[in-house]
């Protein structure tokens, strides 16, 4: 559907895939979707692939796993994560209170 133009892309094969654990958020700009989530807060991943939107301003905030990927991006009134925030404790919790408010 293309909501986020991009391309999805295959983890590394230097990498130990699939990325399993906890990896830290970096906030590259504000969104009411990251109210109340710290810089470096921890989150959940499970993946073998990452998405790489075409416009840098879609990034909301990124994580390194040997390199850095988007962790969280929005275009317009879709938002996309590539953790999983239900395994994500607290911060999962705060950041689908924050989408289901908006």
């Amino acid at each position: 559907f293309n909501f986020i133009p991009g391309k999805v892309k295959r983890l590394p094969a230097d990498l130990k895939v699939p990325h399993i654990g906890w990896n830290q958020l970096h906030v590259k700009r504000p969104d009411p979707l990251l109210e109340g989530i710290s810089e470096g807060s921890f989150v959940y991943f499970v993946h073998s692939y990452y998405a790489e939107p075409e416009e840098t301003d879609d990034v909301l905030a990124t994580t390194d796993y040997g390199m850095e990927f988007a962790a969280i991006a929005r275009k317009g009134n879709v938002w996309a994560t590539q953790f999983h925030p239900e395994k994500s404790q607290e911060v999962g919790l705060r950041l689908l209170r924050n989408f289901a408010m908006m």
